[in-house]
């Protein structure tokens, strides 16, 4: 005779049909690529190049195989980008057949309609070009790359986050998402900005990056570049203004964790060549991506979440 305790127990992790953490992942930002193709009409993807538009669009061409992706892309083009990025960007493009708008934030400057800041930094200035585009495109889903570990304004906005007629986020206006259940309705002239990357890390980002065999721009391993050092962060001189006559300019061993203006995006010290070297490291930091390399998010407490609020990702 058996009692209860005899008999094997098989948990839910132990069933042979359980999903792996970085599959139900998979799984969860492929659902909302479909959900968001039978849903609206004019879908886009911000695309810059950076490692999590990549996973962005990796994720997109998994969950419409073999048909082509049903979605454009989008880069507001700031003129301060790293050129490896931007070649990245351009080989992408061509090798998956895909159709790229580039808003330019040249552009505005030169018509008068944005003023060049006396930071230098342009990325505060996307704004601006990202709303004429999705505008005059009339894209009504825009998804982006931000995920909830990255900082604590992107932490508090749903997968599914609407955009009023101005493209400003209302916190108020969140609506919930239980089950998996996203409700994309929305008024004329609004939109919704759509997180298909919201419940990964850094670490899984890099980890599904390895498992699945993405190549990414070489800036994100570890290699020798002149940098000069402001505000903690290692900059790249470039034509934005840096360095200054007292910020002398070294050659060191560097990576960048993420991805944006030249103005902004520091490089950390590194000695991670391999992608198993990056792992390590970003399992034994401290502190998120953005909260080290990202010096647009420094300016205030709220800083994102301002820009958020009129029209930012």
């Amino acid at each position: 005779m058996t009692t209860a305790t005899d008999s094997p127990v098989r948990t839910h992790d132990d069933s042979p049909f359980a999903l792996s953490h970085l599959d139900a992942l998979e799984a969860e930002s492929v659902h909302i690529f479909r959900e968001v193709a039978g849903e609206f009409e004019r879908p886009v993807i911000l695309f810059s190049g950076g490692k999590d538009s990549i996973l962005m669009l990796h994720l997109a061409l998994k969950a419409f195989a073999p048909a082509p992706v049903p979605f454009s892309l989008l880069h507001v083009d700031t003129g301060h980008n790293f050129p490896e990025v931007i070649a990245y960007r351009d080989r992408t493009v061509a090798e998956h057949n895909l159709r790229l708008h580039v808003a330019h934030v040249q552009d505005f400057i030169d018509d008068g309609r944005l003023r060049e800041r006396p930071d230098g930094t342009r990325n505060p200035l996307q704004t601006v070009p990202l709303l004429d585009a999705i505008e005059s495109n009339r894209f009504d889903a825009v998804f982006g790359g931000g995920r909830r570990d990255e900082e604590k304004a992107r932490a508090k906005e749903r997968v599914f986050s609407l955009r009023d007629e101005f493209g400003a986020w209302d916190p108020r206006r969140q609506r919930p998402e239980l089950w998996s259940l996203y409700n994309g309705r929305h008024a004329v002239g609004e939109h919704v900005r759509v997180f298909p990357l919201s419940n990964w890390t850094e670490l899984d980002v890099w980890q599904y990056i390895e498992r699945e065999g993405i190549d990414l721009p070489e800036i994100y391993y570890a290699h020798e570049r002149d940098v000069f050092a402001r505000g903690g962060m290692w900059l790249t001189a470039g034509e934005w203004g840096g360095p200054k006559d007292t910020e002398p300019v070294e050659r060191r061993l560097v990576r960048y964790r993420t991805v944006g203006d030249m103005s902004c995006t520091g490089a950390v010290d590194s000695d991670a060549t391999t992608i198993e070297a990056v792992i390590a490291e970003i399992a034994a930091s401290r502190l998120t991506e953005r909260g080290a390399t990202r010096a647009d998010d420094k300016l205030s407490e709220a800083a994102m979440e301002d820009r958020k609020r009129e029209g930012y990702f």
